[in-house]
């Protein structure tokens, strides 16, 4: 058995995020967020050090650790890698049991995952390649307005005559908005019709899928209050938040690390 303290890891490297969640008896007690950057191995190591060292902990007081994400193979400590699509159910289900539905807004990808009464995930669908269906059209059109990325959550439901982008496309969206403020057009219209558009890339995929409620939101995208309200409009139902919707696939990576040493 475990000591008291030992604790259990895990580690979502995403391609701009990397996050690690501790958990003690499958509750959270630390975790850290930081940019992946250029070198996963390098952020794996950091991210880890970081959440372990608010606790005072050292890496031997690990007792397992689970991998997921893009950059899962660059953790060298990893006991074991693990899809995200399984983290974040797992992650999730844990947090919300009646959820039966979980829209994943990430940087490269957006997925919708159905689960079962266990919290399996038993279907899914990607946006694709295509970062128009992901949060990273949401930093494109960011640094083009220059506001920081977690101001446009805020700033969006302030606007009053919301703009509609005739694209999907991050690359066509960029050009649409730099036309549009030179138009005359001010930041909150654009990015309440840039919240829309992306909610409507994400709806259509929720529809092919089909939606079960209870439906959550995780992911980066999912701290971004803008485009939870624009998505809950196209839905026509509520979602579900986690306070830390960015840590939500590390935190299944923890709890799935604490059931392999049981």
């Amino acid at each position: 058995m475990p000591r008291q303290k030992d604790c259990f890891v895990g580690v979502d490297i995403g391609s701009a995020f990397s996050k690690a969640v501790v958990i003690v008896a499958n509750q959270i007690v630390s975790y850290s967020v930081i940019p992946s950057g250029a070198n996963y191995r390098r952020a794996a190591e950091r991210v880890i050090k970081d959440a372990l060292a608010k606790l005072n902990f050292s890496l031997e007081r690990v007792v397992s650790l689970v991998a997921t994400g893009y950059g899962a193979k660059n953790v060298p400590s990893a006991t074991q890698v693990v899809t995200d699509i399984t983290c974040q159910a797992k992650g999730t289900f844990h947090l919300f049991p009646s959820v039966r539905t979980v829209i994943d807004i990430g940087d490269m990808f957006s997925w919708v995952i159905k689960l079962d009464s266990e919290g399996r995930a038993i279907s899914f669908l990607n946006s694709g390649k295509c970062a128009g269906g992901s949060g990273r059209v949401l930093q494109v059109i960011a640094h083009v307005l220059q506001v920081r990325l977690e101001e446009i959550g805020g700033l969006s439901l302030k606007s009053s005559k919301r703009i509609e982008f005739n694209t999907g496309c991050a690359v066509f969206a960029e050009t649409e908005a730099i036309s549009r403020i030179a138009e005359g057009s001010l930041k909150e219209d654009v990015l309440a019709g840039l919240h829309r558009a992306l909610a409507a890339q994400i709806q259509s995929l929720a529809e092919r899928l089909g939606v079960e409620e209870d439906c959550a939101v995780v992911g980066g995208g999912a701290k971004d209050t803008g485009l939870v309200r624009s998505l809950e409009e196209a839905l026509g139902l509520r979602l579900l938040v986690p306070e830390e919707p960015q840590t939500v696939a590390a935190f299944g990576a923890a709890l799935i690390a604490s059931e392999g040493a049981g």
